[in-house]
């Protein structure tokens, strides 16, 4: 009896050894990103646009409901991903123009340096944005290869760039998103077997738009419908490529946007657009899959952002986190469903350089506003960020910012302020300096009439 029960756990043993050998033991990743894409745009969302593909991605994982990218604007929040940090702590408060001959700071490391490091094959494909010009291409901040736009799609010269060479000086736009959708498949098929990181940052929907010959003109919701509903193709095909290669079960997949609709999608019922820190213009779709480690179906109302994801993707990955200051923090938790709620300071929301709110449970802070909205003429005097009297809103509840409900909660107000100030101790000079100027007018403008207090949505 004794030998037959060790010869039978022997079979056992050896049997799961074979299986375990046969399932990879590392975690890819592949983050894809939409620029301009609206809290309304997808049908998990309750968008009328059809997104199949997309919205599988919520019922074998996780959708979030309170993501936010940080930054109203493109470059900002794409920093902020790419390192785990503010965008005014990465240098990159602003948005790059081809003019530009310098992009996001070379001391700022990235998550595909940090990858790259761990032994992974790694891809940028899309829209970059973080400088268009060497040493700030792709390439030189961890990516082995690079195929896209260098920047958005209205500028000028619409360059599309195979690595760090000018492929096409002025690409066309309708065949744009099958041919980043043939790259990135390419790319998983020739990392079968092998650890890898996929960044695939989408030019659309941002304006110019443009659909191929199989989209255009099928959507009821226009090209804006036709464009989308193109990019839920492309994210069919690239999980498509992740099952036939054998990587879907070990493979963390990452849909978002850089920041809230321009001129068309919707915001859902948020306040706000593109250009704004209300709602609208800052908190994004999310959604996260990864068999095993994200529960299937969960929807998560927790309050976190694209820092996030730097050091979420470093516990999955077992790759090390860089030693510098990370805002964000580890989702693993929030994923599994094993955490309903983050230790975490407020999180800061940034106009340029400018701190204009925080976010901390279910409460936002409005410290300051623009006087008038980014893309539209400065009033006379230019532009400035203003210092209001402290607004507070129950955006778990009160979704599109309606009643501010500052002079009900002075304890909040006090709380949330004080560990703002906290952190804003620790922002590198220039952030302290702005942040200085715009408390500066409070002496000396009184801050009522400043800002309609009437919703202008």
């Amino acid at each position: 009896m004794w030998a037959m029960s060790t010869r039978r756990e022997f079979l056992a043993s050896a049997a799961a050894t074979t299986v375990a050998s046969a399932v990879p033991s590392h975690t890819n990743v592949v983050v894809i990103l939409c620029d301009d894409l609206g809290y309304g745009d997808l049908g998990c969302y309750g968008s009328p646009i059809a997104t199949p593909h997309i919205d599988s991605l919520a019922r074998d994982g996780a959708r979030f409901t309170h993501y936010y990218s940080g930054n109203p604007v493109c470059s900002p929040s794409r920093a902020a991903l790419l390192t785990g940090r503010y965008c005014v702590r990465a240098g990159v408060p602003r948005v790059f123009f081809p003019r530009d001959k310098e992009g996001m700071p070379l001391s700022e490391i990235t998550m595909a340096n940090v990858l790259k490091k761990s032994g992974y094959a790694t891809q940028c494909v899309g829209k970059w944005h973080l400088g268009h010009l060497q040493p700030y291409l792709p390439t030189d901040r961890g990516f082995d290869h690079y195929f896209g736009i260098p920047y958005s799609n209205d500028m000028s010269p619409r360059w599309l760039m195979d690595g760090a060479k000018v492929l096409e000086e002025n690409v066309a736009l309708d065949d744009l998103t099958p041919r980043y959708t043939e790259r990135a498949v390419g790319f998983i098929e020739s990392s079968r077997g092998k650890p890898f990181f996929l960044y695939m940052p989408h030019t659309y929907p941002h304006i110019p738009l443009g659909a191929s010959k199989r989209f255009r003109g099928k959507s009821p919701q226009g090209i804006y419908g036709d464009v989308v509903q193109e990019i839920d193709w492309s994210v069919g095909e690239v999980l498509a490529a992740l099952k036939r290669t054998g990587a879907a079960g070990n493979t963390l997949v990452v849909f978002s946007s850089d920041n809230g609709p321009w001129y068309q999608g919707s915001p859902g019922r948020l306040r706000g657009r593109k250009g704004m820190t209300w709602e609208g213009g800052q908190r994004v779709p999310m959604l996260a899959r990864l068999p095993g480690r994200v529960a299937k179906g969960r929807v998560v109302d927790v309050p976190c952002g694209v820092w996030d994801l730097m050091p979420t993707v470093c516990h999955l990955t077992g790759a090390a986190k860089p030693d510098v200051t990370l805002d964000g923090v580890d989702l693993t938790g929030v994923f599994q469903g094993s955490a309903r709620s983050l230790d975490r300071d407020p999180m800061l929301i940034f106009d340029g350089m400018d701190l204009h709110c925080a976010r901390w449970g279910r409460w936002k802070l409005h410290l300051a506003r623009r006087n008038h909205v980014i893309y539209s003429p400065p009033p006379p005097g230019g532009p400035l960020t203003l210092p209001i009297r402290p607004e507070l809103y129950d955006v778990a509840s009160d979704v599109d910012e309606s009643y501010d409900v500052a002079a009900e909660h002075p304890d909040v107000v006090a709380s949330i302020t004080a560990r703002v100030n906290r952190i804003m101790d620790g922002m590198p000079e220039p952030v302290r300096q702005a942040r200085a100027l715009v408390l500066s007018y409070a002496a000396t403008t009184p801050p009522a009439g400043q800002v309609p207090q009437r919703r202008a949505n």
